[in-house]
């Protein structure tokens, strides 16, 4: 295996996420190579299915958005966003991935202000369909590759997303499905999930290098700590030629 770099790691940290003969929500980026390393190497039935309509294509070459002709290339489906958000509020997709500009400690995302409401520091884009995909994909995986105390927050100014809302049984309250939610964080220091009986965040994997001490410091909330926690395995060999097959010219991975 050879040198690799963070963003490759990070596709192949959340590729490896991706079981076969499932389905998965894409968004432009990052989540959209995870998706296409894990259909060319362990899931060649993964179902890929993009926001703007596009369901099961096989993909010739990366695709700049999901909107892009190349995401509909063979398609079992040529639909519409409204057709792709309804089946995921149908409960038909198993993974969705999303981004955030903050998370706290129970899965909670923020995509919309910083500071005050009325009159906010940072006004951020808002959900799109960031708030379908976290209530009703079985799985949501988050893709935060800034991790610190200003993105992962004691507490969270605004709730774009839910995701566990303060602890056990807090989403069925409120009406969500029981059973879907947040299910993996990969930042640029490790892998978390959320403890089954508290729905906190737990360290499961530290990425090379990276020590225990210094993933706790970047953040403000306390993140559980099992006594073993590995390293996430390198890119092989394999995984870094597919994801230059996938991405030749650097679009997302870089030259």
């Amino acid at each position: 295996m050879g040198a690799f770099t963070l963003t490759e790691l990070l596709a192949c940290v959340a590729s490896r996420l991706l079981e076969d003969n499932r389905s998965v929500f894409v968004g432009t980026g990052l989540p959209m190579i995870a998706a296409l390393l894990a259909q060319r190497t362990h899931a060649p039935h993964l179902l890929i299915i993009f926001e703007a309509g596009g369901v099961g294509p096989r993909i010739p070459s990366l695709p700049v958005s999901v909107g892009d002709a190349r995401t509909f290339h063979q398609a079992v489906l040529a639909s519409s966003m409204h057709d792709v958000m309804s089946a995921c509020c149908a409960g038909y997709i198993d993974y969705g991935f999303l981004g955030g500009a903050a998370v706290d400690g129970y899965g909670n995302l923020n995509t919309t202000i910083f500071g005050d409401w009325q009159r906010p520091k940072v006004r951020l884009p808002g959900s799109g369909g960031a708030n379908d995909i976290g209530s009703f994909c079985w799985r949501t995986i988050y893709l935060m590759r800034n991790q610190s105390t200003r993105t992962f927050m004691q507490k969270l100014p605004f709730v774009t997303t839910p995701g566990y809302l303060d602890g056990p049984g807090a989403r069925e309250r409120v009406g969500l499905p029981a059973g879907c939610g947040p299910y993996r964080v990969i930042s640029q220091l490790g892998v978390y999930g959320f403890d089954e009986d508290s729905k906190r965040m737990m360290l499961l994997a530290r990425h090379p290098g990276v020590t225990v001490d210094e993933i706790q410091a970047n953040s403000e909330f306390s993140i559980l700590v099992p006594g073993d926690v590995p390293e996430s395995a390198p890119p092989t060999d394999e995984e870094q030629r597919v994801l230059r097959q996938i991405d030749p010219s650097g679009l997302v991975l870089g030259k």
